[in-house]
């Protein structure tokens, strides 16, 4: 993977003009008891508040934003890919865009559907396990209205940081580049029981996000050349990473409280 740029903004990049009103909000094709729909309810806005209340608060740094830029330019949208354990920051980062995401058909899937729903995201059912087909046709539909998409690349449970080629086969039918992305955060609360390591930043903490390259995939490509993206994809969220945790160890350590590569 090509180096990611020393760039660095300090705020937060402007948004691009996607209207919330032009996400399709697309019904669960999965029914749920009463009491489970009670509690989805009651999840999704706790959680809507939270990504709300505590999102507001941090202090975020970017690097590698021309290459959000650059795959921008290549005028067939973005399919964002990051780990399953950032969704918490990714969906405040990203928020207002109009980007569907696929989430799982399953209890959790809903209620996370229904929180990024609230944020200005779309949501496409299905997963790896279950309903991908029809997810992956609703986010390909997508991107011919113009509209990003976005996976979790390990979901939806795992092997954490195992890439799976749902980008990769996007990528191919759309013809739109995978952008890469990785989180990092120097104070969270960590779900040690969960396959993920789920984090939620603790209020005022610093984040900050790594951008890599985009990543095009031939719409001929055979599946031997789908698997070399699909590890393309894993190494470069690997290497991103690896420079997250480099940068929260210099914190640490009591360094720099910029991401690896700032000038000044």
């Amino acid at each position: 993977m090509e180096p990611v740029s020393a760039r660095v903004a300090t705020t937060e990049p402007s948004k691009p003009q996607t209207s919330d009103s032009n996400v399709r909000a697309e019904p669960s094709p999965r029914s749920f008891t009463r009491w489970q729909r009670a509690k989805i309810f009651l999840a999704s806005w706790v959680g809507f508040f939270a990504v709300s209340t505590i999102g507001r608060t941090l202090r975020v740094d970017v690097e590698g934003w021309e290459n959000w830029e650059a795959g921008r330019k290549l005028g067939k949208g973005l399919i964002y890919t990051f780990w399953h354990r950032e969704i918490f920051a990714a969906t405040w980062f990203w928020r207002h865009r109009g980007i569907v995401v696929m989430t799982s058909q399953n209890f959790d899937g809903e209620y996370i559907a229904r929180i990024i729903q609230r944020c200005g995201y779309g949501a496409a059912r299905g997963s790896s396990s279950r309903g991908g087909r029809r997810a992956l046709m609703e986010m390909a539909r997508s991107h011919a209205r113009g509209v990003d998409s976005a996976f979790t690349i390990d979901g939806p449970r795992g092997p954490r940081y195992v890439a799976k080629p749902g980008a990769v086969l996007l990528a191919q039918l759309t013809g739109a580049p995978i952008l890469c992305f990785h989180i990092a955060l120097h104070r969270a609360y960590v779900f040690r029981k969960s396959w993920d390591l789920f984090q939620i930043p603790y209020p005022f903490s610093r984040a900050a996000i790594w951008i890599a390259p985009p990543i095009t995939v031939d719409r001929n490509a055979q599946p031997e050349e789908q698997a070399k993206k699909v590890q393309e994809v894993q190494k470069t969220l690997d290497e991103l990473r690896a420079r997250g945790d480099a940068w929260r160890k210099a914190l640490a350590a009591g360094g720099s409280t910029s991401p690896p590569g700032r000038k000044g």
